[in-house]
């Protein structure tokens, strides 16, 4: 069950580049909420300032004039990387706390329009790993919000897109089935998924992703490919210097965003007194980025591929992050989709509208809606419902039994399964006389374990004296609807048994989630 708090329930889209907010309004439709500058999207950019003073989403100019070490973006790609951390203050900042700091500002503008913001949705690319998705969990926490939910970001955008077109809770309008394929190239991330779905349902039926690829590797084509004529031109390397780098990469970044509305785009790179201008033509820019178009349009067949969806059976390809603004993208879409990609939605605001559609759909389950939203469209929220895949198999560490030495991964439910899924399977002890039986729980879609997530670990011990080696084990593993992955293991000689509950809101310890809740409420945030 849900716990709802006393305060608004709001969407919130926490991006790579650019994050935003969005509530349901009381006539059923989901509102952007704008920031203390009057705009829809506040950049994910944290400055870390003298005194505990950050600011969040700076303007370029303000960033201009930063020692680019106490400049932090893109801390998306950090997510759940317990390796990562930014040393501030003599404090050790972690990716949950950065972007806790992101999140506390948009709530604090937000709350100057709607009130106290107390319950969020927040939106995670499909492809995220259940570390990840912790992390996002915990940051909500820092900020001081009650996380109602982690939902996908291409579930979030079927929301929007059903609303928008009128079909959302519609019982009138029947069981059709429609097929969409969601296209999500953000600044940092990508995922593409196919959804099958009717008013009151919703079906994933594939997914893939990349969490490390988005707009800011466009970007840095183009400072790349300026930078090595610098090099060739006056034999320096512009990217050896951090502020040069800095200042730079913003510029390129406005050129790829201008160079989607023109033919060619001038971009100068000043370094140690010495300039460059170099004209870069849309043709230029799109030959040196073909690859990564490429990488998506691989992943874009590959999920249409395992989905079982012929081209011809999807009514529209949905274009989501504000990276499909690249002409190519539409191009591409349109000769592997054999349809012109919709532009309905807003790319930059859809994923937090729909997120708030979730949010809205919980608290008329849950709490009735209270008196906030009108009784047809509480009505038309109850009666959605939706099937999730997991976007990340989830396998066991075994033992090779020819090279004991060897470790690998044996899938127990594969990407792209329908959840909730249950499935048991036998195993054997390796060696006679074993006295203990450790399970790994690992997520990842190959046979090396070094290139997987361990998510989870525990032990079956006491086992009954002089087991012979071979003796048989059972495995069983859960995915949840809720999130929620369970592990079971039982020796079936000696009947002894041992399990494990992976909670997705269990990241940080509660000692370090309020540390850092905390610290959060110690820094000033503009």
């Amino acid at each position: 069950m849900v716990k709802f708090l006393e305060g608004q329930t709001v969407g919130i889209d926490l991006g790579t580049t650019f994050s935003s907010l969005a509530q349901l309004n009381p006539d059923g439709q989901p509102i952007s909420i704008e920031n203390a500058d009057d705009s829809t999207t506040t950049p994910s950019i944290v400055l870390l300032g003298e005194s505990g003073h950050v600011v969040v989403g700076p303007s370029p100019k303000r960033v201009a004039v930063e020692p680019p070490e106490n400049v932090v973006d893109a801390i998306k790609r950090q997510m759940g990387n317990k390796n990562w951390f930014k040393e501030y203050q003599g404090k050790k900042l972690t990716p949950e706390f950065i972007s806790a700091l992101i999140l506390k500002k948009l709530k604090q503008d937000c709350e100057q329009k709607i009130g106290p913001i107390a319950n969020a949705v927040i939106t995670v690319p499909y492809y995220f790993n259940d570390l990840r998705r912790k992390a996002t969990q915990d940051s909500g926490r820092i900020a001081g919000l009650n996380v109602i939910d982690i939902i996908n970001e291409p579930t979030a955008a079927t929301l929007a897109y059903a609303w928008m077109k009128g079909e959302l809770g519609r019982t009138d309008l029947g069981n059709r089935e429609k097929t969409i394929m969601v296209y999500d190239l953000g600044g940092g991330t990508f995922d593409v998924t196919v959804v099958r779905y009717t008013p009151t349902h919703f079906r994933v039926l594939a997914t893939d992703g990349d969490v490390m690829l988005g707009g800011i590797d466009w970007t840095n084509r183009i400072v790349e490919h300026v930078a090595e004529q610098f090099r060739r031109k006056f034999g320096s390397d512009p990217l050896a210097d951090p502020e040069t780098k800095l200042l730079f990469t913003q510029e390129c970044e406005e050129a790829k965003r201008s160079i989607s509305g023109k033919a060619q785009v001038p971009v100068n790179l000043y370094h140690q007194g010495k300039t460059l201008t170099l004209a870069v033509t849309r043709g230029d820019f799109e030959r040196m980025t073909s690859d990564l178009l490429q990488r998506t349009r691989d992943t874009t067949e590959l999920v249409l591929q395992q989905s079982g969806v012929e081209i011809g059976q999807l009514e529209d390809v949905v274009l989501v992050g504000g990276s499909t603004h690249m002409p190519a993208v539409y191009s591409m879409l349109s000769e592997v989709s054999g349809k012109k990609p919709s532009r309905e939605l807003n790319p930059d605001e859809a994923v937090a509208q729909g997120a708030c559609i979730h949010a809205a759909i919980l608290e008329a389950r849950e709490t009735g809606g209270g008196s906030r939203m009108a009784q047809a469209v509480i009505k038309r929220l109850r009666s959605v419902t939706a099937t999730d895949v997991n976007s990340h198999s989830l396998g066991i560490e075994i033992t090779d039994p020819v090279n004991r030495q060897k470790k690998s991964n044996y899938i127990m439910i594969p990407k792209n399964t329908a959840i909730p899924h249950k499935v048991s399977q036998r195993f054997t002890t390796n060696v006679a006389n074993q006295q203990r039986i450790r399970v790994r729980v690992l997520q990842g879609e190959v046979p090396d374990v070094a290139a997987c997530a361990i998510i989870g670990d525990f032990q079956i011990t006491e086992l009954p004296p002089g087991l012979p080696a071979g003796s048989p084990v059972e495995i069983t593993y859960s995915y949840e609807g809720d999130g929620r992955i369970r592990a079971e293991a039982r020796e079936l000689t000696g009947n002894k048994q041992a399990h494990l509950e992976i909670v997705r809101d269990s990241g940080l310890t509660d000692a370090g989630l309020e540390a850092f809740e905390q610290l959060a409420r110690e820094y000033q945030v503009e």
